[in-house]
């Protein structure tokens, strides 16, 4: 069609858009355009109804046609936006991890058993655990460690079934397939070792882990292990064709002893007490000895013939177990055995004595050393406390001491296994003390008020120099009024702190992870008294610091210096500053209603030249010493008016001038200026003193910026009528 085509509907099920309900729908469409243009005209209802589910539909539809004109818009104006098809990708992701969870439920084991019902992981979970690393870890992966053991079972049926079956006549043809299956699962185990396991064990170079797949496989295999490995796996059991079942071609099944000894190292770094393992493991060697020459015996007798000579064995009874018997007797040297009759039972006898005694004698000394260095500890603290106690009975300690002496001893190596962990510590780097100290105290440290917002750096150094000390009941913390120096934490117990006025009240009990006395560290100027006793109700362990090792911590750490001391200010306020000194007298009777004398001026005591009484004294004999010079200059007076007679003039000015005062009661300011009078005088600021007839006291600023006040005493004479 070339031109546009319209249809109209009267009764159509065709989705209308929202909003039209009656009328008629114009769909028309063009040669040159995709799009379809939709064009309605609202008209009056007619009686007809519309469908809401079409109506919904047409909606939708609208909808994504505009959405998708958008996006195309947008293309064309930056053609560097993805493909509009990426929005419905994610769509369909979130209805698969929709249905991924309402599936998850479904993955659930439940076994039932007997009355119970319990959840059992999926095989999922387990395949994920026990899939193989690209690289292990000998010395810190446990699945290692367990395969190390399997291998090392496979290794002694190994060397505890050969030599039996070589010997003994215990394989038969009836139950050679039961060996020979239990042989193929050990063959198994060396080869899944051989191929998988050894070729993903990292190594060190130069000090680095290597991890790397082709390096680790190279590693391996240019080492003396691989080549006892292959070795051990060679199948020299295809000889069985040409000479039968003998046990004796699986002899090189016996070489693999290097992951033996692989497993009992790494078996002995993870438990917790290795010492034990260490006995089972010596006693095991003895074992296996015996085991190796109870088969000699065994051999030999067949060799000679069985029953043959008193010496070899006569057949009768269980034979492991008779050879066994003689192989025990003959390797400890109990005696007791029949002579050997013939060269080759001689010869057979003296060898088995002479290796009797260099093994006996081998084991039983390892079997000391074992033993040894599992009570070294022990032995160790037997020492120390055998020598304290021969010290204290030396110099006459009393018995009351030397029992808390003991019982210090006792508690502290029950409760942590040493005496002094420090001595431990000291052997390890100090990062590696530093990663004990922060999982031991860390948590411990970090309750404190006084450290919170400080450089985790100091916080680091300063648990590295918490000292550990034990206290027993009853023990004193700190005293009262002591200087306080340390801070205490609580690591273990209880702490009281004891006051009122006979000192034996329990103000408060402190516990495991409290902290007291952390003001002391940081007193300016120091002086900071205890103000209670504090006892320990039990066994405490406390961790201290002193304050001369928290200033050696500072000096590298000025921020947190300045952000201690300004909590130092504020725990002071809150907590109340040390105690203070007697308390000042009130004044009694009508005296109370006056306040408090203020303290004389510093000048004005410099001036008197004493303090107190001595002063005033001083002050009153200069006061006399003036009257008698102003009584004599009067008496003497008229005499020399009476011999010559002085002009009028001149008399005013006598009259003003004063008498020269005594030298011992001129100030330094009065020398300074000889002739004040003649020159304008500063006015007076305030009046410190009492004027009487003759003595004037004042106080003035000093002419010079910065000096403060002057003190001026001056001596006037008194003007008669």
């Amino acid at each position: 069609m070339h031109g546009p085509t319209a249809w109209h509907s009267k009764m159509s099920p065709v989705c209308l858009p929202k909003g039209v309900d009656q009328g008629t729908v114009s769909l028309s469409t063009t040669s040159t355009s995709p799009f379809v243009l939709i064009s309605t005209q609202k008209t009056t209802p007619q009686g007809f109804q519309t469908n809401e589910y079409a109506d919904a539909q047409l909606q939708e539809i609208v909808r994504k046609m505009r959405e998708r004109a958008t996006v195309y818009k947008e293309k064309l104006k930056d053609p560097v936006l993805s493909s509009p098809e990426g929005s419905p990708t994610a769509y369909e992701k979130k209805e698969e991890k929709k249905e991924e969870a309402e599936a998850k439920p479904e993955e659930d084991h439940y076994c039932d058993m007997l009355c119970c019902k319990f959840k059992k992981p999926p095989l999922k979970k387990y395949m994920t655990y026990l899939q193989l690393p690209d690289s292990i870890d000998s010395y810190t992966d446990r699945r290692y460690v367990a395969w190390l053991m399997l291998v090392t079972l496979a290794y002694n049926w190994n060397c505890w079934f050969i030599p039996l079956r070589f010997v003994f006549p215990y394989q038969t043809p009836s139950n050679t397939i039961y060996w020979v299956a239990i042989d193929i699962i050990c063959d198994i185990c060396y080869l899944c070792d051989l191929l998988v396991f050894q070729p993903r064990v990292q190594f060190l170079k130069g000090g680095d882990i290597i991890s790397d797949k082709v390096e680790m496989k190279k590693f391996y295999h240019s080492s003396m292990k691989f080549r006892l490995d292959v070795i051990s796996v060679l199948p020299f059991e295809v000889l069985y064709i040409f000479f039968g079942f003998n046990p004796a071609f699986r002899a090189n099944r016996m070489l693999k002893h290097n992951t033996f000894f692989e497993f009992n190292d790494r078996l002995e770094a993870i438990l917790d007490k290795a010492y034990i393992y260490r006995v089972i493991r010596t006693t095991g060697y003895l074992l296996f000895i015996l085991h190796i020459n109870a088969c000699l015996y065994y051999w030999a007798s067949d060799y000679e013939g069985l029953g043959s000579t008193r010496w070899v064995y006569d057949g009768q009874g269980n034979m492991y177990l008779r050879c066994y018997y003689w192989a025990v007797r003959t390797l400890i040297t109990i005696g007791g055995l029949p002579e050997p009759q013939t060269l080759f039972e001689i010869v057979f006898q003296l060898l088995n004595f002479f290796l009797g005694v260099f093994v006996f004698s081998s084991l039983i000394g390892q079997m000391r050393d074992v033993i040894g260095a599992a009570t070294a500890g022990q032995n160790y603290y037997r020492s120390c406390m055998d020598n304290t106690v021969s010290y204290m009975n030396t110099y006459s300690i009393p018995k009351v001491v030397q029992n808390r002496v003991r019982t210090w001893y006792e508690y502290t190596w029950d409760s942590q296994g040493m005496l002094d962990e420090s001595e431990l510590l000291e052997q390890m780097p100090t990062k590696m003390q530093l990663a004990i100290a922060i999982d031991v105290n860390f948590a411990i440290v970090n309750k404190v008020d006084l450290f919170k917002g400080c450089d985790t750096q100091m916080i680091y150094d300063m648990l590295l120099r918490l000292k550990s000390i034990v206290y027993l009941p009853g023990d004193f913390v700190c005293k009262k009024g002591e200087i306080g120096r340390e801070m205490y934490i609580i690591k273990q117990g209880e702490v009281q702190v004891l006051g009122g006025p006979d000192g034996t009240k329990v103000l408060v009990t402190l516990r495991a992870g409290a902290v007291f006395g952390e003001i002391s560290l940081l007193a300016a100027g120091g002086g900071n008294r205890r103000t209670a006793n504090v006892v320990a109700h039990g066994f405490a362990n406390l961790f201290i610091l002193d304050k001369k090792t928290l200033n050696e911590i500072l000096v590298h750490y000025p921020d947190s210096e300045k952000l201690l001391m300004k909590k130092a200010k504020v725990l002071l306020k809150e907590k109340g500053k040390p105690a203070p000194g007697p308390p000042v007298q009130q004044p009694r009777g009508l005296a109370g209603l006056f306040g408090q004398k203020q303290e004389t001026p510093k000048l004005f005591k410099a001036m008197l030249g004493g303090k107190g009484k001595a002063g005033l004294a001083k002050l009153l004999q200069l006061k006399r010493e003036r009257d008698i010079q102003e009584n004599e200059a009067e008496t003497e007076k008229p005499k020399q008016e009476e011999k010559k007679p002085e002009p009028e003039e001149k008399k005013p000015e006598q009259e003003k001038k004063p008498p020269e005062p005594a030298a011992s009661s001129a100030p330094p300011a009065q020398k300074e200026e000889p002739n004040a009078d003649a020159k304008p005088k500063p006015p007076a600021v305030m009046h410190r003193g009492t004027t009487n007839e003759s003595l004037i006291i004042s106080m003035s600023p000093s002419p010079t910026a910065g000096e403060g006040e002057i003190l001026k005493v001056e001596a006037k004479e008194k003007k008669r009528k």
